[in-house]
């Protein structure tokens, strides 16, 4: 567990804190569509939690869940062989922005990367504000030098 200056924790979510998770990707997708039924929703989390190369890392301050973002690890054939991580569903409680949490959350989940020998770790973010993309920028991802192609795959 690494713990930031304010007090905060970062480490993997437990399993009965799907409800948190789900309240902090509210700030995230203010009109995300809505949850499959009960049953469905717990398998899904099962295969979320039980998936070893998904790690759902979250900031605990003020003993609640204040951020979180995913990383994966895909394996890969080139680069001697090296995995390569990719951070998905960035996002941090209203009440907790602009206090270095995020970037404490991003600094962990490198750190996680970079034990699971990946050669390099990948996000991408729709966001436009320039002051996410200076977010990142700072948290030591580079906006330049590749595209980010997308193909959303909609019902």
């Amino acid at each position: 567990m690494v713990k930031a200056k304010t007090d905060t924790k970062f480490r993997h979510i437990e399993s009965d804190e799907l409800p948190g998770l789900l309240t902090l990707f509210k700030f995230l997708h203010i009109d995300d569509a809505p949850l499959p039924d009960e049953p469905r929703l717990g398998q899904i989390w099962h295969e979320f939690l039980t998936d070893s190369k998904v790690h759902c890392l979250v900031a605990e301050a003020d003993n609640r869940l204040v951020a979180t973002c995913t990383l994966t690890i895909i394996p890969n054939l080139t680069r001697g062989a090296t995995p390569y991580g990719l951070i998905e569903n960035v996002v941090t409680h209203g009440d907790y922005r602009r206090q270095g949490i995020a970037t404490g959350l991003m600094n962990y989940a490198r750190m996680l990367a970079k034990e699971e020998h990946c050669h390099k770790v990948m996000l991408i973010t729709q966001r436009q504000e320039e002051s996410t993309l200076r977010f990142y920028d700072n948290a030591g991802f580079q906006r330049n030098g590749r595209t980010a192609f997308v193909a959303y795959l909609d019902k």
